[in-house]
């Protein structure tokens, strides 16, 4: 068991813990909330011995091991699979003992316990847990040295797991990881055989992979039973009821006090009055919880661009001469909603970077709407933040006209407030700078916005005011993220990217879900076929079809309302004035894209509807 007794801690002054405590019981799984800054990674520092506490006491069982990843594998010419297998260095000191050991019971003592450890499957365990993490037998033979910092990072992650110590710290483990690599860890750490304590803001990592919820709030820790949701839906409930209190409690006081006032200058009544006196002195208070500050982020609205804005015709990308991705045949408009489903390394990076303009075809054609503006954001350009520039210096380079209060408002509109406008990015937290470089991605208004991995370092909170956001945003958005509770909330169209090509997913989420979790559909034997009849379409299935014959009749008549905007435009007299020849050409070329468009989407409405008749009559 793990014990915090009575813990307290402060940092220049600013308390963390205050006679804090929790018991975390051998082999439980738990996860580890709070606020940004509440101090959760310091609480795993002090649980390793690396600060000292003013107060309390940290308890484990006598020669517990204590493991976390707490930086990246150095580059090295050692192979990824020896690096791993190093990790274990109760291990690879008794093997190394075992070429020199020459006193027969020592011999049989280090066999013993080579035998206990299963040192002799070792390497086995040790290429799966990279095989989970998403390094194939040929990435397992190469040097630490042939691989990035992120990759390295799995590296680590891999030999901290391997080397299974009796309480496992991982602080925010799926931010190096893909959807496959964070998959696999859930199901990986709900089988672990000790105790857990995971920092993460990972929803389905949360409710999947542990069994209770270690709160940190007001310097004090709570532990609840049950995974994130049922937390979530507990706390709420005991926050409305302490309210509720607070305010029966306040109605009884304004009571009391009344009385007194009324009364106490009155003999017959002063007995009385006195005694409500004491009354209102023994009451314990009870204080209402304070509402967490709402996050938020505020997209700004970008103007309608006639559709498409994107298409793809028989487009080849790649970095040299071989291309990643073929015969791309696609089309992005700009109510769209898609999430980029692949295995790592398939090229769902490839292909947002084409789409962004950050590679050119090599092959067939890419056309972009002649006004399109398109918001980028990937993980590496939190990193290439100034970290010596304050984020309204950073605005103030790219909007030298604006006035500093309406820059401020930006920033305020991204939950970046006075204090942090005017500190140093190398000061901010992840959030925060995440926060700045969707701030920085979405300035111009985009059309299209592309967001690879926006959820690393921001807060469940953050993430679910990005949802919002999303949700309410006009333009088009393409998502690549291992977070799949924004994936099921944001997109309503799945492109796979897979063996060089990109087509539509015909399945939910929790179909690739199962799929991944499954392995490779091509490395198992084909399924026989079955006699029974199918089972029907779950509800699920239902409404999804539903929302998509929905979304095509909505974009039918956004389409309907454009053409007869135009067709009232091409209806004017005097633009068939030779003057206006040029202006002429334009409107009739848009109104033969709009037509182009509205054929298409009349299609797409009428085979989704199609589809749902067949479900529901199946």
């Amino acid at each position: 068991m793990l014990t915090l007794d009575a813990i307290t801690y402060a940092i220049e002054g600013r308390p963390l813990f205050d006679a804090a405590s929790a018991r975390i019981p051998t082999g439980h799984k738990v996860g580890l909330v709070g606020a940004n800054g509440a101090g959760k990674t310091t609480l795993f520092r002090l649980i390793r011995g690396e600060l000292a506490l003013e107060s309390g006491e940290i308890c484990m069982p006598v020669r517990a091991r204590i493991g976390g990843v707490a930086q990246e594998v150095p580059s090295s010419e050692t192979s990824l699979l020896d690096t791993v297998l190093a990790a274990d260095t109760e291990r690879a000191d008794l093997l190394a003992e075992s070429q020199t050991a020459t006193d027969p019971g020592r011999i049989a003592e280090i066999q013993t316990r080579l035998t206990d450890i299963d040192a002799w499957s070792a390497e086995g365990r040790a290429s799966a847990i990279l095989r989970g993490l998403g390094f194939d037998a040929e990435a397992q033979r190469r040097p630490c040295s042939d691989f990035s910092g992120g990759w390295r990072m799995r590296v680590a992650l891999a030999g901290v797991l391997f080397a299974q110590p009796d309480l496992l710290l991982l602080d925010e483990p799926t931010n190096y990881l893909d959807l496959e690599g964070a998959l696999w860890l859930e199901q990986y750490l709900a089988r672990y055989p000790h105790t857990v304590i995971i920092i993460s803001h990972d929803r389905d990592l949360l409710n999947r992979a542990v069994s209770s919820i270690l709160h940190l709030e007001n310097r004090k820790l709570t532990l609840w039973n049950g995974p994130y949701d049922q937390f979530a839906r507990q706390r709420a409930a005991a926050r409305a009821n302490l309210a509720a209190a607070a305010k029966k409690q306040e109605a009884r006081r304004a009571h009391l006090q009344s009385f007194v006032d009324r009364f106490k200058a009155k003999a017959t009544k002063a007995a009385q009055a006195q005694a409500r006196v004491k009354m209102l002195e023994k009451m314990e208070p009870i204080t209402a919880p304070e509402e967490a500050a709402k996050q938020v982020f505020s997209f700004p609205t970008p103007e309608q661009l006639s559709p498409p804005i994107i298409t793809l015709d028989g487009a080849a990308v790649g970095y040299g001469e071989k291309p990643i991705l073929r015969r791309l045949n696609l089309r992005i408009d700009q109510d769209d909603r898609i999430a980029l489903l692949g295995r790592n390394g398939e090229g769902k990076s490839t292909l947002s970077k084409l789409l962004a303009a950050k590679l050119e075809t090599c092959e067939g054609r890419i056309a972009r709407s002649s006004k399109l503006r398109i918001g980028y954001f990937a993980q590496h350009q939190v990193d290439e933040l100034d970290l010596n520039a304050t984020p309204l210096l950073h605005l103030q380079r790219l909007r030298p006209e604006e006035h500093q209060a309406k820059l401020r408002a930006r920033l305020a509109g991204f939950g970046l407030l006075a204090d942090q406008a005017e500190t140093a990015v190398g000061k901010l937290s992840g959030g925060q700078k995440a926060r700045l470089s969707l701030l920085l991605a979405t300035l111009d208004a985009p059309h299209l916005l592309i967001l690879d991995e926006p959820t690393n370092h921001l807060d469940i909170e953050s993430r679910e005011a990005l949802v919002e956001a999303l949700t309410a945003y006009s333009g088009a958005v393409i998502l690549v993220s291992h977070d799949m509770h924004l994936l099921s909330l944001v997109a309503d169209r799945l492109w796979l990217v897979k063996g060089g090509a990109v087509a539509p997913y015909p399945a939910d989420l929790e179909a690739y879900r199962a799929e991944l979790l499954a392995g490779d559909p091509d490395d198992r034997p084909a399924p026989k076929p079955a006699e029974k009849k199918a089972a029907p379409p779950s509800r699920e299935r239902i409404l999804a079809l539903r929302a998509e014959a929905r979304k095509c009749e909505e974009r039918v008549e956004k389409l309907s309302e454009m053409l007869a905007k135009l067709d009232e435009k091409l209806a004017d007299p005097t633009l068939y004035e030779a003057a206006r020849a040029a202006e002429r050409e334009k409107w009739m070329l848009k109104h033969a894209e709009a037509r182009e468009a509205m054929a298409r989407a009349e299609e797409l409405w009428m085979a989704a509807l199609e589809a749902l008749e067949t479900a529901m009559a199946g």
